[in-house]
């Protein structure tokens, strides 16, 4: 962790320091502008705002630094749009627009992603363009297109010359976009020309840092790499959903703490070796170059360095002042070569958690250090004030606030040096012998195993993170309260008398959960957890027992939901079928819970998602089995399954494609209520469902599969429900809930409740068993 300088510079200085700041400011401002319309014009204000107030402080050279702030604001628009017009008006991109198809060939600059597609599973890697030939034409170019191909992508390693066949569209962003197309269906990649030496060394490093943890559990083999150079391809999801409810989410992505501790490390090892004056700042250049081939050239890596760069500023005499200016001159030079990266969440993150270390921390720091050692003063200023600077943004992307971010990361930070360094040294070892890189390899696995425990049981915390609306209001909110907590902070750290207390406030909210008045509602019937894009629902069995319809995505956030409703004992699971959306937080089911029955549907598909169900509850001592026939009583809840028609299980095509329409639907009647659980089923379903159940009449349906917008609207209409439920996460990628669906619902008399703007939602029966909603906002 970088050491802060002492907060002793005299003022005149530190207003000098923010003419820096301001031309960063500006050059932000002029990039969103050019990105995303208007928007950008809030920022700019702001920065000619702040330039004229600095006018006074800034004395004589007040209408300089205003004509200098200009000057940058005009060239980053200039180059922002200038390659947004060279990449939107490229043959590709015309190309694009006629849907036309290509031989393409280029330079693959992204390593390959993996990606869930309606026709299975495929590769997306990003590529340089170089030639194409399409309809009757050869153009030879420098054009960035994004590919959409299958496994075979996987294989090609980075800086490889390529070609391949495929049918070019347009993305989403329009000429806007920072790729000028989407290369669909590629065909195998063709090798055309291996990568240069310096790709072809840096994968070598990549894969011997692997090889250096190899012989560790999965955890470790997976985070190392990640923390060294941000190679988290094989960390495991649910270990992620724990660092991003404790704030550890930095670690497993390339940032710019990475570069200072590599960096760092580089140049404790020159001195040693006796390096020293301007050959030290070879070194860092050369380490810096290194970092970036290492960690692979996309705008995110170049946006890590230029933030670690300013992290190794702040290493030096008079840190805090090199660094503050640092960060405006590494804001305006990375706008000007990247200007898309101005719209960037990483981007924003790194810039204000480094903005927080600089000009919060220290003065923090030296309040507690009154009373603190300042070691330990430092340890716990550092994290807070980068914490508190992201929090607005990580609620926006996230819809939650972690109360445990400060206290995780105090608690890792002493290992998260070594495990970087060990892993390096390791990997680098490892090149000449295997025994001695895997020995430092063991070391660093060892460090990472530390965080990866704090990482789990923080998520375990009762509190560990709050809903947070995502909302304008709720994060003007938000970002209104940090900065209040920012001015109030020095006041609360300057004595033990004041900052104790609220420390073990802080502590207690975390660990005990605090009680929520009048949840869950008397006479509840139906709970609709809010886990996501996902479905998880709750029927009353009375007596703290409950049938629970599938389990989510999310084992916490169904854990949690449970949790407040006071269920205990679950004498029936229903998992409608084997998406992941549906089926990947059972382990929060089965957490501490006694689990009876398991129905699942009679499609086995697909098979990765059966295999993992299956482990899940054979682990618990449980069977799966079909739902049978007739009616079922279980506690207060009377179930009936209507589809889909009985059958011996068998798998299907293997790619998930006919899991929906395979979902089980259950009618099931609690306290009065009648409720229909349909899944994910889609119109064909429904269509069946019609015929089979002519006249259905229902008080509260489940609309299936989040609302989507492929529904038998007909069907839907006809069941009459007075309460309408969708399970749909905030901000997701598919439209869901669609308007035309909400539509026919609103029109078919229908209250529509949905979890991602009530939360978690309870249907409760009125004296005349009339249903009622509750939310949990």
């Amino acid at each position: 962790m970088p050491r802060l300088d002492d907060d002793t510079a005299p003022a005149r200085a530190a207003a000098a320091d923010l003419r820096m700041p301001l031309l960063g400011a500006v050059a932000w401002g002029a990039a969103l502008l050019a990105g995303t319309g208007g928007r950008g014009l809030a920022v700019v204000a702001a920065g000619v705002v702040v330039a004229l107030v600095s006018v006074r402080r800034l004395g004589r050279g007040a209408v300089a630094t205003v004509l200098a702030a200009g000057l940058v604001g005009s060239a980053v628009l200039v180059t922002a749009l200038l390659r947004a017009e060279a990449v939107g008006s490229s043959p590709v991109a015309d190309l694009a627009e006629e849907g036309a198809v290509v031989e393409a060939t280029g330079v693959l600059t992204s390593d390959p992603r993996r990606v869930e597609s309606p026709f299975g599973e495929q590769v997306s890697v990003r590529v340089q363009v170089r030639e194409v030939v399409g309809r009757g034409w050869r153009h030879r170019l420098r054009t960035p297109v994004v590919v959409l191909g299958y496994p075979a992508w996987a294989d090609v390693p980075l800086g490889a010359t390529v070609r391949t066949t495929g049918r070019l569209v347009a993305t989403d962003e329009g000429r806007g976009s920072d790729v000028a197309a989407l290369l669909t269906g590629a065909s195998p990649p063709e090798v055309v020309a291996r990568p240069d030496v310096w790709w072809r060394g840096a994968a070598a490093v990549r894969a011997s840092i692997r090889d250096a943890v190899a012989h560790r559990p999965a955890d470790q083999r997976a985070l190392v790499p990640a923390l060294v150079d941000g190679d988290d391809a094989g960390l495991d999801p649910d270990l992620e959903a724990d660092f991003a409810a404790t704030g550890l989410t930095h670690l497993t992505a390339v940032s710019g703490t990475n570069l200072t501790l590599v960096v760092g490390f580089l140049l404790v090892v020159a001195r040693w070796c006796r390096v020293r004056g301007r050959w030290l700042l070879l070194v860092a250049g050369l380490g810096i170059v290194g970092f970036v081939l290492l960690a692979r050239t996309e705008p995110s890596v170049v946006r890590a360095a230029a933030m670690g760069t300013v992290g190794l500023l702040a290493l030096g005499s008079n840190g805090r002042q090199r660094a503050l200016r640092g960060l405006g001159v590494a804001v305006v030079a990375v706008l000007l070569v990247q200007p898309g990266l101005a719209a960037s969440a990483g981007f924003a993150l790194s810039v204000l958690a480094t903005a927080g270390i600089v000009v919060l921390a220290p003065g923090w720091r030296d309040r507690l250090a009154r009373w603190l050692p300042r070691w330990l003063a430092e340890a716990i200023a550092v994290p807070a004030a980068a914490q508190l600077a992201c929090t607005p943004v990580v609620a926006a992307l996230s819809g939650q606030v972690s109360l445990v971010a400060v206290l995780a990361n105090l608690l890792v930070a002493p290992v998260v040096g070594p495990a970087t360094v060990l892993g390096l040294a390791g990997g680098l070892l490892a090149l000449v012998a295997d025994a001695p890189g895997r020995v430092l390899g063991t070391g660093a696995g060892w460090c990472v195993g530390w965080i990866v425990s704090v990482a789990t049981h923080g998520a375990d915390l009762p509190v560990a993170a709050v809903g947070w609306g995502t909302g304008p209001a709720a994060l003007v909110t938000l970002t209104a309260l940090c900065v209040g907590l920012a001015l109030v902070a020095p006041l609360l750290l300057r004595s033990a008398v004041v900052a104790v207390p609220v420390a073990l406030v802080a502590v207690a909210v975390t660990v005990v959960p605090l009680p929520t008045p009048g949840w869950p509602a008397d006479g509840w019937v139906l709970a609709v957890c809010d886990v996501g894009q996902g479905d998880a629902l709750v029927l009353n069995a009375g007596g703290g027992a409950a049938v629970v319809v599938d389990a989510g995505p999310d084992p916490q956030a169904v854990d949690r939901c449970l949790d407040r409703l006071d269920v205990d004992r679950v004498p029936l699971v229903v998992l409608t079928h084997f998406h992941a959306d549906h089926v990947d937080g059972l382990p929060g089911v089965l957490d501490d819970r006694a689990v009876g029955q398991v129905w699942t549907t009679s499609v086995l598909d697909p098979p990765g998602s059966v295999e993992q169900v299956t482990s899940e509850l054979a682990a618990a001592g449980v069977v799966p089995t079909l739902p049978p026939s007739g009616t079922r009583q279980v506690g207060g809840v009377t179930l009936q399954q209507v589809w889909p028609p009985p059958e011996a299980p068998h798998g299907g095509p293997g790619d998930g494609s006919t899991a929906n329409d395979a979902s089980v639907v259950l009618v099931a009647r609690v306290g009065g209520v009648s409720v229909l659980l349909t899944g994910d089923v889609e119109p064909p379903g429904q269509a069946a469902l019609a015929r089979a159940l002519p006249g259905l009449d229902v008080d509260v349906l489940k609309v299936p599969h989040h609302g989507s917008r492929y529904q038998d609207a007909a069907w839907l209409a006809s069941l009459r429900p007075e309460v309408a439920v969708v399970s749909v996460g905030a901000d997701n990628d598919y439209g869901h809930p669609a308007p035309s669906t909400l539509a026919v619902l609103h029109d078919a008399g229908a209250e529509v409740a949905r979890t991602d703007e009530d939360g978690d939602v309870l249907v409760v029966a009125e004296d005349d068993d009339t249903p009622r909603v509750v939310a949990q906002r």
